[in-house]
């Protein structure tokens, strides 16, 4: 992962809200947010909360008497989450790396993270941390991006994007978004933390767009994937997306398109 991967800065976070969660993240926020509340938690906490679609999802399905902290370790996102999300009393924002969490052991109930694994540069890191401020028999649950050729736009976004810069071709999706979908290696990490009780789904949706150039602007300018173009060309955003869009136009047609996403989703019990 390079150090770009992690920037979600600029218009970047109100195009990943308006683009990619709609596009992508939004049935898994569904579904990991009954899964959560399920388990009737009074005490949760989420790392890499982004823009907070789960968020947004979860906190109506709480109890009147639960707590909730919302973290990130990128500011911006987590301004835009707070300034999405409608007043709640429950919710606490916070700005916290999952590495290194600010809080006392045995504090919550359930650890939830929506597609963040991925972003963490030392896992096992993370998921002893999440273990620490578990209480006993409590839950992390979290799910991560399945292969990319499992998850088609973003594989065909980054096939055309190759063709657009063949000699330096941008490889953010494939790196770090669908970087880490080995369930060998998840359970392995998690072992290290010290989780033992660890089941492992596959989850498949779809994801459905009204054009070809809404993908490309969701995947082109909603995530650091735009960081990568615009370091090979400042000035050629919006050709690199119009070049996608016509890419993906040719694969899925002009006109309403959809496509196989794919993800795992973790359970991990302390």
């Amino acid at each position: 992962m390079s150090a770009g991967d992690k920037i979600f800065a600029g218009s970047i976070p109100e195009n990943y809200d308006r683009y990619m969660v709609p596009l992508i993240f939004e049935p898994y926020a569904r579904d990991i947010s009954q899964r959560a509340a399920a388990l009737s938690p009074k005490a949760v906490l989420e790392t890499a909360a982004g823009s907070g679609v789960v968020t947004r999802n979860l906190a109506p399905k709480l109890s009147p008497d639960a707590r909730y902290v919302v973290t990130d370790l990128n500011q911006p996102m987590l301004d835009y989450a707070a300034a999405r999300q409608n007043g709640d009393g429950r919710i606490t924002w916070r700005t916290a790396d999952a590495q290194a969490l600010p809080f006392e052991d045995g504090t919550f109930d359930l650890v939830c993270c929506q597609f963040g694994a991925m972003f963490f540069p030392d896992r096992p890191s993370a998921y002893r941390e999440a273990r620490r401020v578990l209480k006993p028999g409590g839950t992390l649950l979290f799910n991560a991006w399945d292969r990319i050729e499992d998850n088609v736009f973003a594989h065909h976004v980054t096939k055309a994007l190759a063709e657009f810069f063949p000699d330096d071709p941008p490889r953010f999706m494939a790196r770090t978004p669908h970087g880490y979908h080995d369930a060998a290696l998840i359970r392995s990490d998690l072992a290290k933390a010290g989780f033992s009780n660890v089941a492992i789904e596959t989850r498949t949706e779809e994801s459905r767009a009204p054009s070809p150039q809404y993908v490309a602007t969701a995947y082109c300018q909603g995530t650091p994937l735009r960081n990568e173009i615009e370091s090979r060309a400042p000035d050629r955003l919006q050709a690199a997306t119009d070049f996608v869009a016509a890419a993906l136009a040719r694969k899925h047609g002009n006109g309403e398109v959809a496509a196989k996403i794919q993800a795992l989703v973790v359970t991990a019990r302390a």
